[in-house]
């Protein structure tokens, strides 16, 4: 793994503990058959929102929430190929968290358990009404590490 936000691979690796699998749908590939490198952002939303759910977080209209995460950042590194039909698992971690903005990162393996891609993100918090950040609760650090 070449990332600069990777210290120690192993450590790294073994910090993850959440994680969901997506199937590579033949729409997703280019004309050789592998995804095309587009796809992968929306296989990280994916995993992103499933891991915020698992946590508790409620993204439903009905819950008087007035506070929205919104993606300022993201990378991906490219480590191999991914192709149509393949199962993929993505793992997701809160690297770190600030006051209203938060480090998330990404894992992405094959059924083989090879590394096809590395991610990470940065998400703010802002409030739909004023589009300002809104810092997070003590409660949602705690849950965001796992704490």
């Amino acid at each position: 793994m070449r990332a600069a936000y990777i210290q120690e691979p192993q450590e790294w690796v073994a910090g993850f503990s959440f994680s969901t699998t997506v199937k590579v749908r033949f729409s997703e590939t280019d004309m050789y058959g592998h995804v095309n490198n587009t796809k992968v952002f929306a296989y990280l939303e994916y995993a992103r929102i499933e891991y915020f759910k698992a946590l508790g977080f409620d993204f439903s209209n009905d819950s008087g929430n007035q506070n929205m995460l919104v993606v300022a950042d993201i990378q991906c590194d490219y480590l191999n190929q991914v192709f149509f039909d393949e199962t993929l698992t993505i793992y997701v971690k809160t690297a770190s968290i600030g006051n209203s903005s938060m480090d998330l990162h990404y894992l992405v393996k094959n059924e083989k358990g090879d590394i096809c891609y590395t991610a990470r993100g940065t998400l703010v918090q802002l409030n739909y009404s004023t589009g300002k950040g809104v810092p997070f609760l003590e409660e949602q650090k705690k849950l965001l590490l796992g704490k």
